[in-house]
């Protein structure tokens, strides 16, 4: 395996200079001088208060110094790209913390081995130094249907951790009331994360291989294994399975869920899904989860706690009542949060009926006018036409483009006669030319439907008060000058407008011609396009 490209200044510098970026575009966070330790600003503010200090390796970003700030953590200490942080770091923080006033420090572990002993080893040292500390870890992988004595690993569900002690801990709630509350907190979170292709450590190859039409189900935010491989499938069908194994009561690392408790959902990107991705799986667990009657009282979707460029999701739920949803409400000032709504979203309404506009289906056509029946057989004509060219004009495209300029047209012509099946033709030209304009709207499709549709509508305008040929001639050229504004091209560009224009330009002399030499003119003007 090759080592995948990674946009640096070095692999030696790149946590220093991530953290130098992070701080310098956010004038709420500084750094700690001599380490790798974002602090809140101001943290006078924090005199007082319990202080929250988390951290981990880098590469999960934006956790874990994204949610520094009021109202979440008040610094973070970071390692090496997946390495957890040294602990003479760690007390560095504490010990910033305390200077500043905070009456004691709460800190916020994920469960992975280096990090218990790391941050442990601080509050150790911390202690000693009469400082009032805490810890609290939280696992809340949900992978594995036995659990090992290392437990389960701390995954996405940190940070409504993050969340519910820093609500906690701004309210002015002393450390041991924040430790109660977050740990019973963390008894009704669960995570699980599914991948499509795995990450890389800078200056190193990819951490594992899947196949092209495989994805793995419950590792971890550092490559780690996950509990199965299978094949990639919908994304409905990826969420359903991910929420079944999350909520199965015969695992051990179940998250007990029951119809109509309410829950928090955090759909997190892994590093590497693309936008479109995330909202379709954020969608698909929406549904996945009312169809089984759990009340989705809050969404978040977006990127929260990464694995590098992993491309996959991470689901995490929490189970929340009105004092859990409170907090998760409250507000924060931390730059990785994202602006919420306070809404629960299950029985809201999604959608909002357009307008639509009256249409009359006919069942004869008996009573159209002369006029309209001329008018309705050379619309027929034309739409047999294109249709009888389709693939002539396929082809012809393939050669200049992308092969589809018959396919276009005969949706088009399609549309058209299916719109004449249901539809009498409209006594005045402005009406008609504006009824095809909306049909090649919606049925022809691409730049080539918008194209027409631009045609018709502003030839229509100049057929409102007369329809002699003069008028047809200014309504063409108004037409073709609507396409040349907006589609951007000229005569020349190999377009329509090369048909168009010199016919255009024939059609001009209408209006000097002399009486009886219409007809010379049309014919001319026909030869030219």
């Amino acid at each position: 395996m090759e080592v995948h490209k990674k946009l640096l200044n070095s692999v030696e510098g790149c946590v220093d200079d991530a953290l130098l970026g992070l701080v310098t575009s956010h004038p709420g966070l500084s750094l700690l001088q001599g380490h790798r330790v974002v602090l809140r600003s101001d943290l006078h503010a924090l005199k007082g208060k319990v202080a929250l200090l988390s951290g981990g390796g880098s590469g999960h970003e934006p956790a874990h110094a994204g949610y520094v700030g009021q109202g979440m953590l008040s610094g973070v200490v970071a390692g090496a790209v997946f390495t957890s942080p040294p602990p003479g770091s760690i007390l560095a923080a504490i010990r910033a913390l305390t200077d500043a006033g905070a009456a004691a420090v709460l800190l916020i572990v994920k469960n992975y081995t280096g990090d218990r002993l790391n941050f442990g080893l601080a509050l150790e040292q911390a202690k000693s130094e009469s400082v009032s500390i805490a810890m609290v870890i939280v696992s809340d992988d949900c992978a594995f249907t036995t659990t090992s004595k290392a437990g389960r690993r701390g995954l996405c569900g940190t940070v409504l951790i993050h969340k519910i002690a820093g609500a906690l801990a701004e309210e002015g709630h002393h450390l041991g009331e924040i430790v109660d509350k977050v740990n019973q907190a963390s008894k009704l979170i669960g995570t699980l994360g599914v991948c499509l292709n795995p990450c890389s450590v800078p200056g190193s190859c990819p951490t594992f291989h899947l196949a092209s039409d495989e994805i793995e189900l419950g590792l971890g935010i550092h490559g780690e294994p996950g509990i199965k491989r299978t094949k990639l499938t919908t994304a409905n069908e990826v969420v359903k399975m991910m929420i079944d194994h999350m909520t199965d009561p015969s695992s051990q690392s179940h998250l007990p869920l029951s119809a109509g408790n309410s829950v928090v959902l955090v759909v997190n990107n892994l590093g590497g899904l693309s936008c479109l991705e995330l909202a379709i799986v954020t969608g698909s667990a929406i549904h996945c989860l009312e169809s089984r009657h759990i009340m989705v009282a809050r969404v978040v979707s977006g990127t929260f706690m990464t694995a590098l460029e992993m491309s996959g999701v991470s689901l995490t739920l929490m189970v929340a009542d009105d004092e859990l949803l409170r907090l998760f409400d409250s507000d924060t000032r931390a730059p990785a949060w994202p602006a919420t709504g306070r809404t629960a979203l299950t029985g809201q309404t999604h959608l909002i009926q357009p307008s639509v506009e009256e249409t009359t289906v006919v069942e004869s056509f008996e009573n159209e006018a002369p006029e309209a029946v001329l008018v309705r057989h050379v619309l027929q004509s034309v739409c047999s036409s294109l249709l009888a060219l389709h693939e002539e004009l396929n082809a012809l495209d393939r050669a200049a483009g992308d092969g589809d300029c018959g396919t276009t047209h005969s949706r088009a012509a399609v549309a058209i006669q299916d719109w004449l099946q249901t539809q009498i033709i409209p006594a005045s030209y402005t009406q008609l030319l504006s009824a095809l304009a909306k049909v090649v709207q919606e049925h022809m499709g691409g730049s080539s439907g918008a194209l027409y549709s631009l045609f018709l509508t502003a030839a229509a305008q100049l057929l409102q008060s007369s329809s002699n040929l003069v008028s047809w001639a200014d309504a063409v050229h108004a037409g073709t000058e609507a396409i040349k504004r907006y589609g951007g091209a000229e005569p020349g560009d190999r377009t329509m407008l090369d048909a168009l224009c010199p016919a255009v330009k024939e059609l001009q002399k209408l209006h000097s011609c002399p009486s009886g030499g219409e007809m010379e003119v049309l014919e001319r003007a026909v030869q030219e396009g």
